[in-house]
């Protein structure tokens, strides 16, 4: 099968040598999205909540390129600088997501590029 590079401008670039998505026949792996500003590159101003809202818009921007929405998400990876955090992004996801709710997991980590206290990744798998 071949693979599609999947690009939006609603989305910030990359910021090394990966592309926003791949599509593999009815599959997009997403790549990590932290908390940038499409508009400029820089990380945006704000606390934890501001921070999982710019990554799930930046998701949706990228999976919309795709074809398809956060709806189609099937398996959602979320990292975390500090998981005393878990509670605030669960209430956040629900209001960008509808049940069946995508598998998921979620990882503390030591810390995250650009000084993010938040990335997630995923795999999309669209309907024709």
């Amino acid at each position: 099968m071949s693979r599609e590079v999947i690009h939006s401008d609603k989305a910030p670039e990359a910021i090394g040598p990966y592309s926003q998505a791949i599509r593999v026949g009815e599959t997009v792996y997403l790549s990590g999205q932290i908390p940038l500003d499409p508009a400029t590159g820089s990380l945006i101003e704000g606390d934890i909540e501001a921070q999982v809202r710019r990554v799930f818009d930046n998701l949706s921007a990228v999976c919309e390129a795709a074809g398809g929405s956060l709806a189609d998400v099937a398996k959602l990876q979320i990292y975390l600088v500090d998981l005393s955090h878990f509670g605030t992004v669960n209430e956040i996801m629900q209001e960008y997501f509808q049940q069946p709710y995508p598998a998921r997991a979620a990882l503390g980590v030591a810390q995250l590029p650009k000084g993010a206290e938040v990335e997630m990744d995923g795999v999309l798998v669209l309907q024709r």
